[in-house]
């Protein structure tokens, strides 16, 4: 029988790692990773895109390095970047080394892929040097042909034999600044996959679906797969794959935390579904106030409801609200009442007004 009132898992306890400066694992925050896709070359939008991702809470970014040209670019974006960044290498071990040299933080390879033992003594070396963490990223698509036919396909079983083969080359080499990533486009593969995982290693995790798919399917993917790791106290960073900007990615990632309570960032806004009472464009007017507060990193609640007569008191608990109707709309802080407007267009510009005011005493009161 399910029990109703069974708490969320304690975290798993992990070693900490460090990437870039900040704390991974243990009872750090679970950090909150995207990956640009723009073409690594060119410098002018990699460092724009790397930017807009920062603004939005992304606390690591990924960049592909698929070449020696890419390779030799890293040192001006790493230069105009404000966070820590992960090159990620496949295959050609010159180009993880060249990363590293470069100034990049991390590295997402699977030490299986890159080559030869002294490819990998190599590569293990520079980390070392510079003081870079690793990520073996393991992915149901790509695993290896021996796997593959001794487990019958990409079971989690095959996953985890990978990703346990690639640990022990690191460990092997003293080498333990280091996260593991088991993705699949399956949510119960993924989900099952990173539990044998952790009963083998004290490792902190990176967890994603992979492949999840455009925005709305992606979203609902990532956030059952994640939100159900996350219950069970499984993962140390995130990142939510969309196909869509990766802005949204970063958007997705820090809803999916704050509705487990984990983690905080920039406001709530929570909106009634609409209903045969609803006498004004309520998707609109809510896209609109989502769409205007999409900037601010202060954490409170917003409510924007469809019904004047329900809206304030469904919404008493919000830090400040809206609700229109047909003729007129109202603004509420706290379920209280603040002031009617008339107007739809009205209604949004009086409340941009009063959300301003708002944010200033909330400032003047932190400071």
């Amino acid at each position: 029988m399910f029990d109703h009132d069974a708490p969320m898992a304690k975290r798993r306890p992990t070693r900490v790692i460090d990437l870039g400066g900040a704390k991974i694992g243990g009872e750090h925050p679970i950090r909150v990773q995207s990956m640009t896709n723009t073409d690594t070359r060119n410098v002018d939008a990699t460092l724009a895109q790397v930017q807009r991702l920062t603004e939005a809470g992304c606390e690591f970014v990924r960049l592909a390095v698929p070449d020696d040209k890419a390779a030799r670019i890293l040192p001006q974006i790493r230069a105009g970047a404000a966070v820590p960044l992960i090159a990620d290498i496949h295959f050609d071990h010159r180009l993880a080394v060249q990363a590293l040299e470069a100034g990049v933080q991390g590295l997402r390879i699977n030490p299986g892929n890159i080559g030869a033992k002294s490819h990998v003594d190599r590569v293990v070396d520079a980390a070392k040097v510079h003081g870079a963490c690793i990520r073996i990223g393991v992915n149901g698509g790509s695993l290896e042909k021996e796997l593959l036919q001794q487990f019958g396909g990409a079971t989690p079983e095959a996953m985890v034999a990978s990703a346990l083969g690639h640990a022990q080359m690191l460990l092997g080499r003293e080498f333990d600044n280091f996260k593991i990533s088991l993705k699949s486009s399956s949510v119960p593969r993924t989900i099952a996959a990173y539990r044998l995982l952790a009963e083998k290693l004290d490792c902190p995790l990176h967890i994603g679906i992979t492949e999840a798919g455009t925005l709305l399917r992606g979203a609902v993917k990532s956030g059952v797969g994640l939100g159900i790791l996350l219950w069970e106290g499984l993962g140390d960073t995130l990142r939510v794959s969309l196909t869509a900007d990766p802005v949204l990615e970063v958007r997705a990632a820090w809803e999916i935390l704050r509705s487990l309570g984990m983690r905080q960032r920039g406001p709530e806004i929570i909106s009634c579904p609409t209903c045969g009472r609803t006498e004004i464009n309520l998707q609109d007017l809510a896209e609109e106030v989502e769409r205007r507060l999409s900037g601010v990193s202060e954490v409170f609640t917003v409510a924007v409801m469809g019904c004047v007569v329900n809206g304030p008191g469904e919404a008493r608990e919000a830090d400040i609200g809206l609700a229109g109707g047909r003729d007129c709309g109202i603004i509420f802080r706290r379920g209280e009442v603040l002031r009617k407007v008339r107007g739809q267009d009205r209604l949004l510009a009086e409340f941009m007004r009063e959300l301003d005011v708002f944010l200033f005493e909330k400032q003047a009161t932190k400071d």
